[in-house]
């Protein structure tokens, strides 16, 4: 008898242990899908904090000081910045020192000029410890 070796079927490798092509190739699909989903998200996301940004305001407002004048009144200074020829109305209100509602008033912007900066009075019905602008909503045009 001869005693070398017989030639042996190498060894099977069991099915599913390892990935078939075809498993490859179905992940880099999704992997494809993922970075364009990605790069559509963050497009949309840019859009939206650009059209954010750049939008045009037509009425901005502050008001940078404030007087209390009496237990009535509290005179501040109204300063709007906004498109040439828009009007519209701002809303100011004063609290007192529970924080409660005292005083709240809308204001008239006329039309004519780019900015408008008045010192005006807000009536309460007790002491007004501040001053606050709540918005500026322009008119309407027609």
């Amino acid at each position: 008898m001869d005693q070398s070796p017989t030639p042996t079927a190498p060894p099977t490798v069991p099915a599913g242990r390892y990935s078939r092509t075809d498993d490859r190739a179905a992940d880099r699909r999704l992997r494809v899908a993922a970075v364009v989903c990605g790069v559509l998200f963050l497009g949309l996301i840019t859009w939206l904090g650009g059209s954010y940004l750049l939008r045009e305001t037509t009425m901005n407002g502050a008001v940078p000081t404030f007087q209390t004048v009496s237990d009535t009144e509290v005179q501040l200074q109204l300063s709007v910045r906004k498109s040439e020829g828009t009007a519209g109305v701002c809303t100011v209100r004063s609290q007192g020192e529970d924080g409660a509602v005292v005083g709240q008033s809308d204001f008239q912007v006329p039309a004519a000029g780019s900015s408008y900066d008045k010192v005006v009075t807000l009536r309460t019905i007790a002491r007004g410890t501040t001053a606050e602008l709540l918005g500026c909503t322009p008119d309407k045009e027609e």
